[in-house]
């Protein structure tokens, strides 16, 4: 699928100080991530905190992005979870007609073994209107999706597309891009290691440093997709730093204190989440000043 290849970006669902939802920054961050030039947008990913948003929060959210978006981006839906039979409902069930595709994590807490993940997937794969990106996030779901269950996956069902790959590990990425079918694609879901994997033959990422530096980050993915190696990985050692610090206190804290110090949207998140204390807070400030130097420089 060509438009799931580039920079996609796991859009944060920004709060007011009092934790409402604040549609204002959203739509700017919608435009802001635009306006950079990524490629597409993920919706109601693991970063836009829908695990502390209630089942309406998520249906309003969803709704403001395709209409802020108006039809400029693709966009992809996250619709993932541990139980298998409720997913599939919701599949048969909900419009997808404004989505490119659905984006479904690997199932969490239960642990399944190989099979019972291909097992998920198959049921999922059925019931899917659309195609389906695979996610793997081993820190978040404590079991690894191995690349033999996902070739298998791959080989069994067209409509498995892509998998988000986000193990941290290199080697296991190039085992998929290796093995997997010809047209399948394998997207980074670590922004650090992103441009080794397109490198390496992947087709992108979806990313969360994207969506607050996106002219930077997309184009440092193009490069690395048009192997235009020294220039890609200038960018890459830029950002570097600030791709740790992101993630230094936790997923979503980092990336919106960054959008704070834009001035783009306040830094809240929602229990059990915090804010970043104040020394990560002002490393974070004073890239962003930087970047910012850099840029008009």
């Amino acid at each position: 699928m060509q438009s799931l290849i580039g920079t996609g970006v796991a859009l944060v669902t920004p709060f007011k100080k009092d934790f409402s939802i604040d549609f204002e920054a959203l739509q700017r961050i919608v435009n802001f991530s635009i306006d950079g030039g990524v490629e597409y947008l993920v919706v109601m990913g693991t970063t836009a905190e829908n695990a502390t948003l209630t089942q309406a929060e998520k249906e309003l959210v969803i709704d403001a992005v395709v209409e802020y978006n108006k039809g400029r981006l693709p966009l992809v839906l996250g619709v993932g979870g541990n139980n298998t039979m409720q997913l599939v409902e919701e599949l048969k069930t909900r419009d997808f007609s404004a989505f490119e595709a659905i984006l479904s994590v690997s199932p969490y807490y239960n642990k399944p073994t190989q099979e019972g993940i291909y097992q998920h997937f198959k049921a999922i794969a059925e019931a899917s209107p659309i195609p389906v990106i695979l996610y793997n996030v081993p820190g978040r779901t404590s079991s690894n999706m191995l690349p033999g269950t996902v070739v298998r996956l791959a080989n069994d069902f067209e409509n498995i597309v892509a998998i988000k790959e986000a193990a941290g590990d290199v080697v296991q990425a190039m085992q998929l891009i290796k093995n997997a079918p010809k047209d399948f694609l394998v997207i980074s879901g670590d922004d650090m290691i992103a441009l080794p994997i397109v490198l390496a033959g992947g087709a992108g990422v979806i990313s969360v440093i994207g969506q607050g530096f996106p002219k930077e980050f997309s184009e440092m993915i193009r490069l690395g997709l048009n192997k235009k190696v020294n220039e890609a990985f200038k960018t890459q050692y830029f950002l570097s730093d600030c791709i740790d610090m992101i993630f230094e206190q936790g997923n979503p804290a980092g990336i919106k204190q960054v959008f704070k110090a834009l001035g783009i949207a306040e830094n809240t998140v929602r229990l059990p989440l915090v804010t970043v204390d104040v020394e990560l807070a002002n490393r974070l400030n004073e890239f962003v000043k930087k970047s910012i130097k850099v840029e008009q420089d």
